[in-house]
């Protein structure tokens, strides 16, 4: 069963563990990894070179809107960085996703 893998760029450690803590305590994502990088973009007619942190996170294909709508509602960035990915996994990583994540219609948020 494929599934959704985001990978969402934050300001600060705490921004990355605030959203991702509160996706997985909703069952939007079953898991969040979180780890810091460094970031050349251009923004506002300039390139800008900062920290940053990322989230990666691992959902059901059917919680994509739910999960990247909680995200912009939640996220401090004007324009946040929000990419999905389809992945597939082995088998029982696959079933681990499915079972800690709520079907869209019951998603608690």
């Amino acid at each position: 069963m494929p599934f959704l893998l985001f990978y969402i760029t934050h300001p600060d450690e705490a921004t990355a563990q605030r959203i991702s803590s509160q996706l997985v305590e909703r069952r939007l994502a079953a898991c969040a990894n979180i780890f810091p990088m460094s970031s050349a973009y251009w923004w506002q007619g300039a390139v800008q070179q900062e920290g940053e942190w990322v989230s990666v996170l691992k959902t059901r294909l059917e919680l994509e809107s739910a999960l990247e709508q909680a995200v912009k509602e939640w996220h401090p960035y004007e324009v946040p960085c929000i990419l999905r990915f389809e992945v597939r996994a082995n088998e029982a990583y696959e079933k681990w996703v499915e079972e800690s994540t709520v079907p869209a219609g019951l998603a608690v948020g």
